[in-house]
């Protein structure tokens, strides 16, 4: 049985240290998105390589996920071989899963020896199934998971808390604008993009997921951006 971890939070100041424990360089750093308007997108500091979206789960948008899985598998997609992807095995795992797929997919995001360069390396040439595998058994990311996790401004709750909101990452790769979701069977490509164009690509995707649960306000994004 996959073993379940406590769910992180959203929030900046407590991810920033666990970047740092898991050895990203200290000018690389997640901040707060307050909106997805031009002008208020115009606030993230640049370059900005990645948002890590949380999201409700909710009816609506598993018959949305089903449909999409479904769609994919009959008429295909192209996707490039070098993204970076993994399942999600671990319970409660999903934040931790959105920075790896952030930090993994983003070659200018700069790794120091530490627990996240010695998993990427040791699971680069893995399949996403098997790359979930190896994140069970990783203690170091899983410790690490566990001390920011605690830290939150709102209290943890128990490993055994079923939680209803997950971290999808998007990423820029070889041209296109990625989703990248561990609950997902691969990743879902969603068009062109480029690094200038990233951060308003990928924010429309956001407003669609805001759009299928326009009455549910537990949305939040991070962005992961150069702070020098």
């Amino acid at each position: 049985m996959a073993p379940r971890w406590l769910p992180l939070e959203s929030n900046p100041e407590v991810i920033n240290k666990f970047l740092l424990t898991l050895g990203v360089d200290a000018n690389w750093q997640f901040f707060d998105v307050f909106g997805l308007d031009p002008e208020l997108l115009a606030m993230i500091p640049t370059p900005c390589c990645a948002l890590v979206l949380l999201f409700p789960i909710t009816d609506t948008y598993e018959k949305f996920r089903a449909d999409e899985d479904e769609a994919i598998k009959s008429s295909g997609q192209e996707v490039s071989p070098n993204v970076y992807f993994t399942k999600q095995t671990v319970g409660n795992a999903c934040g931790t899963i959105g920075i790896i797929h952030s930090i993994a997919n983003n070659q200018c995001v700069t790794l120091k020896n530490g627990f996240l360069k010695n998993f990427l390396e040791a699971t680069k040439d893995l399949s996403p199934d098997e790359r979930a595998k190896a994140l069970e058994t990783d203690e170091g990311i899983s410790t690490a998971h566990e001390e920011s996790a605690k830290e939150g401004q709102t209290e943890a709750p128990s490993p055994e808390t079923k939680v209803n909101l997950h971290f999808v990452a998007f990423v820029h790769k070889d041209g296109s604008l990625y989703e990248l979701d561990g609950r997902k069977n691969f990743p879902i490509n969603h068009g062109k993009t480029s690094e200038q164009d990233f951060l308003k690509d990928a924010a429309s995707v956001c407003k669609k997921f805001m759009q299928r649960d326009a009455s549910n306000h537990q949305f939040n994004i991070v962005a992961l951006s150069s702070a020098a």
